[in-house]
């Protein structure tokens, strides 16, 4: 029964060892390699559709800000009032006037 029991674990442990490296070799075949790949390019398109939803969201929060203060008179809070003020900052500085259109 204990000889059972041991060659039981064995064929259990052979069949993991047999699978994984199995799957390793087929991670560094052109087929292996060419799944990794598609599924890596999938998955930075689907982060890049979740970065542009994320970033219309917040565009789209901030003018119904700005719309919300226009509409009750307020001035919002336009937080690069400052800079455009700055005349050192103005397009004029950065570009002469000779390259302006």
């Amino acid at each position: 029964m204990r000889r059972l029991f041991w060659l039981g674990i064995g064929l259990a442990v052979g069949v993991v060892v047999v699978r994984k490296a199995t799957r390793a070799a087929h991670a560094y075949t052109p087929a292996g390699i060419a799944d990794n790949l598609s599924q890596s390019a999938g998955g930075l398109v689907e982060e890049l559709r979740s970065f542009v939803a994320d970033v219309r969201a917040g565009m789209a929060e901030r003018e119904q800000e700005i719309h919300e203060a226009f509409a009750q008179g307020e001035a919002f809070d336009d937080q690069f009032a400052e800079l455009r003020e700055d005349p050192r900052l103005g397009d004029r500085e950065i570009f002469p006037e000779e390259h302006q259109r």
